[in-house]
């Protein structure tokens, strides 16, 4: 078990906005809940569509006897994903490629040229969706096999005259999924990091915090977490300005960052507090890591550590961090 001690300098620093940006769980990205809302509409609206398809056919060779089970399943697939409280992410995946595979069917069974093209959309909407809420890896994977199963279903149908169109389908949908991948890494990783030292910010380290501290509760292993306050702030920015106080923080926490492991999870509480989420670390090896974070810059802060319990929330464990750190401001110790 890696924890910290005295070779913990020696650790890779943290990097803790890239730990947010990268902030998932099995595969899909925090905010599961609206992922599971949004491929639940997306699947009752398809299964509508295919309904009114089936009820009012616009040719002949409609496949009626397929648009009508087509729409009931997705009506029923969005009305569970819909009533779900809580989805696992390989069923988000597993929607998401049953969701292509049937398109790919729609088109193989497509009576027009234009039916076929007119599946496009739905191939957008999958790869944008997969884009948005999923690894750029998987994304990816989803928006290929999507093209690939709608290309199968297109190549064997009937009709033809397509080819042209279906490229430009093709070539359109891989540049939006690779634009929204791109564009929604950059917004994660905005809404989750404090702009002025690059740390995680107060929403995304609780978020992060949390899962270690589940995690931390599983399997037993020490988990403990830091406040830090630093002393007379103010002054600095009362006697030198506030660019002089937006330096001391970057350099403060560039020091700090330099003696954390890769694991540890550092970020900006507040104005001048931060906290610490430590891995596999107890509260003396904290403690002992407060010293030498202590030794990165002469301009002294006030520590507080408690080590996580049976039962505590992140709410109770930061409370005896911080009762800690004011007794310390009380006694006039610092880190």
């Amino acid at each position: 078990m890696e924890g910290h001690g005295p070779g913990g300098a020696q650790q890779p620093p943290v990097v803790s906005s890239r730990m947010v940006a990268d902030g998932e769980e099995n595969g899909v990205h925090t905010g599961r809940g609206t992922a599971t809302t949004l491929l639940a509409t997306l699947y009752a609206v398809s299964g509508v569509l295919c309904l009114i398809g089936a009820a009012l056919p616009m040719h002949r060779g409609t496949p009626v006897a397929l648009l009508l089970p087509l729409g009931l399943l997705g009506l029923g697939v969005g009305a569970g994903l819909g009533a779900a409280r809580r989805v696992r992410p390989w069923v988000l995946h597993a929607a998401v490629a049953l969701a292509s595979a049937l398109v790919g069917l729609l088109a193989w069974r497509s009576a027009t040229a234009v039916g076929i093209v007119g599946l496009g959309p739905a191939l957008i909407a999958l790869g944008l969706y997969a884009a948005h809420f999923f690894p750029p890896p998987a994304a990816r994977a989803h928006a290929t096999f999507a093209l690939l199963a709608g290309s199968a279903g297109a190549w064997a149908a009937a009709p033809s005259g397509f080819l042209s169109p279906w490229i430009t389908l093709i070539a359109t949908t891989l540049a939006l999924v690779e634009v929204q991948a791109r564009l929604a890494g950059q917004l994660r990783t905005a809404a989750g990091t404090d702009p002025l030292t690059g740390l995680a910010n107060r929403r995304a380290w609780e978020e992060q915090a949390s899962r270690h501290l589940a995690r931390a509760t599983r399997s037993g292993e020490p988990l403990t977490f830091a406040l830090l306050d630093l002393d007379h702030f103010k002054e600095v920015n009362d006697r030198d300005g506030h660019g002089a106080g937006d330096d001391l923080l970057r350099t403060l926490t560039a020091g700090w960052r330099r003696r954390l492991r890769h694991a540890d999870l550092l970020g900006r509480y507040g104005g001048d507090e931060f906290v610490l989420c430590l891995p596999a670390t107890d509260e003396e090896a904290a403690t002992e890591l407060l010293t030498q974070l202590a030794a990165t810059h002469p301009f002294t802060w006030t520590g507080g550590v408690a080590t996580a319990r049976p039962g505590d929330t992140l709410t109770t464990v930061l409370a005896r961090a911080d009762a800690q750190l004011y007794q310390r401001k009380r006694s006039g110790r610092t880190a």
